[in-house]
């Protein structure tokens, strides 16, 4: 079930859980997880795609090993607030992520990217290790956008 804002999937989980953060890119997917209580978000790694087959059965072990309760999924809208190709690429991977039968939000990317690139050079991180990272960081940041409007947290 893809819920339409971030109260709508608090609704639905009301006892909170672990969500599964989702950056889709064309050649990758970062994933990150937060924690039960819907605290903090971390980069969990970078799932290389292949066939969609062969990427939803990676993420559905993640969901089974992790007791992910739902998936938080980055909307990658172009800066209008307008769609793109890439986001009807991510809502079609929403959709066909409905039969793991958890509920799924689409959650505004923009500058998520950007914004880890940057967290990354603070860090002192070499390129190499920025590009090996820098998908399931930018799905960590995506994941904490969606718990802290779910908790109502100052951003």
């Amino acid at each position: 079930m893809i819920v339409a804002s971030a109260a709508a999937l608090r609704e639905v989980l009301p006892d909170g859980g672990v969500l599964l953060g989702l950056d889709p890119g064309t050649k990758t997917i970062g994933l990150a997880l937060c924690d039960a209580g819907w605290r903090f978000a971390s980069p969990a790694h970078t799932l290389v795609r292949r066939k969609f087959r062969d990427d939803k059965a990676a993420i559905a072990a993640l969901v089974a090993a992790r007791a992910v309760r739902g998936l938080v999924v980055g909307l990658p809208l172009n800066m209008d607030g307008s769609d793109s190709p890439r986001t009807q690429s991510a809502r079609a991977m929403a959709r066909n992520l409905a039969d793991l039968a958890l509920p799924i939000l689409l959650w505004d990317e923009r500058w998520t990217t950007v914004a880890a690139e940057r967290a990354m050079i603070a860090q002192d991180m070499s390129r190499a290790r920025r590009a090996e990272r820098i998908d399931a960081h930018a799905a960590a940041l995506i994941l904490q956008g969606a718990i802290d409007a779910m908790t109502g947290a100052v951003i």
